[in-house]
């Protein structure tokens, strides 16, 4: 009887399980369907944003000698003008590049993404491109197509685990439609944002892109990204010099990163308001663009150039470095949109730089300048975001060409072994660090950080005066059920603590117990944490200094004391925390 029933249970688990999965392709298929849509939408509006500021929907390359050099530069400015509020009122989230804000709510907030994200979105990074924001497609399109695969999910009322998958669908979705790349809009989902390859997550979000492509496609044709010429080894000579650029390729996105957040760090210290610093940021890339118009928005034409080898030798070196500072200067300012664009335009110019110079140095066995440039756009990118599999393919689909393979995957690879050894984080992680945030350690460390120590502190914390005597202090540990004793002060901040270990010293000492006084015995070098902060925060400081209790201090800066933390409450939280985790995935 028991082995009948036990079989019983497990065709049922087998049919709910199945019934799961037939229900989540639904919910891709679906969010495939929105976020191709929204792709669409998303492109649209940068051509209506561009037309209203420029009446002119084309290339800038086509029409930047028309434009007076005051429209040139204020613009630009004006674009920031009005992106600035809309970010600052509308959705903070929406500021920079997006991803960061999707890796963190996938890794710490179940996947949950405020709906109201992708309508702020769209209009923000569609003016900001479309005014001359020197930012790609890319950040702008995966915070709303995961924007959407989360809203739907909430709506739906899906379970925490299930949402994240929901989000990484989005996130293909708007990849697979805005750059016509299926293969590597689920890769980037999986690689960058989930961190998960198993196949119940894998299986939808390729559903998802493969949908959004369909959409893409069917509305805007089949054709690749970019405009390639025929590409072809010339001579297995050549594979000498690939790894070099693979290795030019790093240390330029090496400086790519660093530029763009010491950017940032600037504009954060100025001391102006945050809805202003976006028009600021627009002026300085005004002044760039008089210039070297080639940086204006996603700069596909320039890169174009670059691979047709229709740019000279000077310039190409010129806009590596102009690209650099104009994406760091809209990014940091507090604009709108993505660094993938950015990254594959730094590439071009890099690789078209380098290979001019081999060709120069070796005109019979190596290709012309267009073929390194190709190559490069895909190092440069796996340098930034430390995903190289990703780069790898993203390139290939934009291309249309396999023979770039060998050669791209020598470079990626070195690329990122470049950045990932002198650079802590990718260009995506890094804001998440300045954040305390660390998600590259896998869900186990995602659980420690998305539970807060307000959340299982216990506000029932023992204090004593600075100023009671031992004895007294003795007999306060006797009839407290406390590991520790907290040393006030008088204005209630705290100043020490006080264990057994700290008083047994002088406990043989009977004239000691009337003459010392709690300040004299407690231990003042006392690690503090706030409600705020993590528990694996408070678990490497419990594992730092040997102790099993941190006090919690109030948020306000000051020492008052409002609760203690304890490491057997830190472990019991955790534990269930993944036991619920496994009960949702089941």
């Amino acid at each position: 009887m028991a082995a009948k029933a036990s079989q019983k249970i497990a065709r049922a688990l087998s049919r709910w399980r199945l019934h799961q999965h037939v229900y989540l392709s639904v919910l891709a298929i679906l969010i495939g369907i929105l976020g191709g849509y929204g792709a669409l939408l998303f492109r649209y509006a940068i051509k209506v944003a561009q037309y209203c500021f420029y009446q002119n929907t084309h290339d800038i390359l086509t029409f930047a000698h028309t434009l007076p050099v005051y429209l040139k530069i204020g613009l630009p400015a004006l674009g920031g003008l009005v992106v600035g509020p809309i970010i600052y009122f509308g959705a903070r989230e929406a500021k920079g590049h997006g991803v960061p804000e999707v890796m963190e709510a996938v890794a710490l907030k179940g996947g949950r993404i405020r709906p109201r994200v992708a309508l702020v979105k769209i209009l923000a990074s569609g003016i900001s491109i479309g005014s001359g924001g020197s930012v790609g497609r890319e950040g702008p399109i995966v915070q709303i197509g995961s924007s959407i695969g989360s809203s739907l999910a909430q709506i739906l009322r899906v379970p925490h685990l299930r949402q994240r998958t929901l989000v990484g669908c989005g996130a293909a979705a708007g990849i697979a439609a805005t750059f016509n790349a299926p293969i590597a809009g689920a890769l980037f989902a999986v690689e960058v944002l989930l961190g998960d390859f198993g196949v119940a997550t894998f299986s939808p979000v390729v559903l998802s892109s493969v949908t959004a492509t369909t959409i893409s496609r069917y509305y805007l044709g089949d054709f690749p990204a970019f405009i390639i010429p025929t590409y072809k080894l010339v001579s297995l000579w050549e594979f000498l010099f690939y790894p070099l650029l693979g290795v030019a390729a790093g240390f330029v996105a090496l400086l790519f990163i660093i530029s763009l957040y010491k950017c940032e760090d600037l504009f954060e210290a100025l001391r102006i308001p945050d809805y202003l610093k976006p028009a600021l940021g627009g002026l300085m890339l005004g002044c760039l663009l008089w210039k070297w118009p080639y940086v204006f928005g996603v700069g596909y034409g320039s890169i174009n150039l670059s691979l047709k080898n229709q740019l000279p030798a000077l310039l190409l070196f010129t806009l590596v470095f102009v690209k650099i500072l104009a994406t760091s200067v809209t990014i940091g300012s507090g604009g709108s949109g993505g660094i993938f664009a950015p990254s594959l335009f730094i590439g071009a110019m890099t690789g078209g730089f380098f290979g001019w110079g081999v060709h120069e140095l070796f005109p019979l066995l190596t290709a012309n300048s267009g073929a390194y440039a190709l190559v490069a756009m895909g190092a440069v990118v796996a340098g930034t975001t430390h995903a190289p599999i990703t780069a790898i393919i993203i390139i290939f689909e934009l291309t249309a060409t396999y023979k770039i393979i060998l050669p791209l995957m020598i470079t990626c690879i070195l690329s990122t072994i470049i950045t990932t050894s002198l650079k802590r984080g990718s260009i995506y992680t890094i804001k998440l660090f300045r954040r305390g945030i660390e998600i590259s350690h896998g869900w186990e460390q995602n659980i420690l950080q998305a539970i807060k120590v307000r959340d299982i502190m216990n506000d029932n914390v023992v204090t004593i005066p600075e100023n009671m005597q031992l004895v007294d202090v003795i007999n306060r540990l006797k009839t407290q059920d406390a590991s520790y004793l907290h040393v006030v002060s008088e204005s209630n901040e705290l100043i020490g603590i006080i264990s057994f270990r700290d008083i047994r010293p002088v406990l043989q000492e009977e004239t000691l117990k009337r003459l010392v006084i709690a300040r004299d015995v407690a231990t003042t070098d006392v690690t503090t944490i706030r409600p705020s902060d993590n528990i694996q925060l408070a678990l490497q400081e419990m594992g730092s200094r040997g102790i099993s209790q941190l006090p919690v201090v109030a948020e306000d800066g000051s020492k008052k004391v409002i609760g203690t933390l304890s490491k057997k409450d830190v472990l019991a939280a955790y534990d269930k925390a993944v036991f619920h985790r496994e009960i949702e995935e089941h």
